[in-house]
C-alpha cells in the first residue's frame, strides 16, 4: 500500500512540472527538460528503494510466519494474496483495497492481524496511518525478535 502511494505521489510530482510547461507559450529550454529528467531520475530510484524494502520486509513477515509463497511480496497484486494470506483473511478482501477510502481502514485491519501473527500487539498496524512511522512498521514487524 505504501508504494502504491509513493508511486501516485511520484508521478504527481513528475507531472506537476510537465504541467507548468505545457502552459507556457515557450519550449521548454534544454536546462528545464534536464531538470525534470533529473527529477523523474530521483523519484524513481526513491520508489524502486522503497519497493525493494517493502518487497524484503513483507518477504521476511512471510517467512517467519511460515506462510507458503512468500516470493509473491515481489509481484504488485501478489504482494496483497501474500499479505492477506499471513493475515489470515479471505483472499477476496482485495476487492476492498481497491475501493478509496475504504482500502486505508482495510490496510489498518490486515496490518494489525500481521503484526499479532508476528507476536506483536496489534495496535502497530494502526501506526501506518502515520507518515514516516508508517514506513518503520513493515520493518520492525520483519526483522525484530
Amino acid at each position: 500500500m505504501l508504494v502504491l502511494l509513493g508511486l501516485v505521489l511520484a508521478l504527481i510530482a513528475v507531472l506537476m512540472p510537465a504541467v507548468a510547461f505545457a502552459q507556457s507559450q515557450e519550449e521548454p529550454s534544454g536546462a528545464q527538460t534536464l531538470l525534470a529528467g533529473g527529477m523523474l531520475l530521483v523519484i524513481a530510484v526513491i520508489g524502486l528503494a522503497f519497493y525493494v524494502y517493502l518487497s524484503l520486509a513483507l518477504m521476511t513477515i512471510a517467512n517467519k510466519t511460515h506462510t507458503e509463497n512468500a516470493w509473491l511480496a515481489w509481484i504488485p497484486i501478489g504482494n496483497l494474496v501474500l499479505l492477506l494470506s499471513v493475515a489470515k483473511k479471505p483472499i477476496w478482501w482485495i476487492l476492498l483495497f481497491l475501493i478509496p477510502l475504504v482500502s486505508i481502514v482495510m490496510a489498518i485491519i490486515v496490518w494489525m492481524a500481521v503484526a499479532e501473527a508476528r507476536g506483536k500487539p496489534n495496535w502497530w498496524g494502526i501506526l501506518l496511518i502515520i507518515p514516516l512511522v508508517g514506513l518503520v512498521v513493515p520493518g520492525y514487524l520483519a526483522w525484530s525478535d
